[in-house]
């Protein structure tokens, strides 16, 4: 007999859905296509880089884990933190990775199966800001990869998408609508998010 699966989606805006009128997000999108004995919990909040995730991570993720459940964790982070301000960006890369790769050990550590999903890019923020997110999550599938965890890329897919750049650039430059959060929710259903999410384990 399968475990019932208790999943934590922890990151940014993105994954909190912020912009969309329908209050669904990508998650809600992605969880509304899978199986149906998921208790799922959004643990997205808006602004936040790696360095405020690591922080929260296992308080949060922690007190929705029970030990003879199937535990997971959906991990998205990066945008905001490769977004300069005042002349800087929020968090380096290689800083960006070592949280990951933090959290990671957590997960190994507490039993708890992860998944990574790329960072979607800013638009209104500009080519440097693209070639920053597009090259961190090329760091980061390399990391998931060295270490067997799924890693689904967003990062160039979104940023040549039409739905997702006309909305984000109508709202505030970053964010898009119902329509743009519906495409990374189909990345992640034709990539490795059926497989992982039905993969029950003895």
């Amino acid at each position: 007999m399968s475990r019932r699966l208790r999943m934590c989606f922890i990151g940014d805006s993105f994954v909190q859905g912020i912009g969309d009128p329908d209050y669904r997000g990508r998650v809600g999108r992605v969880l509304a296509a899978a199986r149906d004995d998921i208790t799922a919990f959004n643990l997205g909040i808006g602004r936040s880089t790696s360095e405020d995730v690591m922080r929260r991570c296992w308080q949060e993720v922690g007190s929705r884990t029970l030990p003879d459940a199937d535990n997971r964790l959906v991990i998205s982070f990066g945008s905001s933190g490769a977004v300069e301000e005042g002349g800087r960006v929020r968090v380096a890369a290689d800083r960006c990775l070592g949280n990951l790769a933090s959290i990671l050990d957590g997960c190994r550590r507490r039993a708890i199966a992860p998944l990574v999903v790329g960072t979607p890019p800013v638009i209104g923020a500009g080519t440097e800001h693209l070639r920053r997110t597009s090259r961190l999550a090329d760091e980061m599938a390399a990391l998931c990869r060295s270490r067997g965890v799924p890693f689904i890329g967003t990062t160039e897919h979104l940023a040549v998408d039409p739905v997702w750049t006309r909305e984000a650039m109508a709202d505030d430059g970053a964010h898009p609508g119902s329509g743009g959060y519906e495409r990374p929710a189909n990345l992640m259903r034709v990539d490795q998010w059926h497989e992982w999410a039905n993969d029950t384990g003895p």
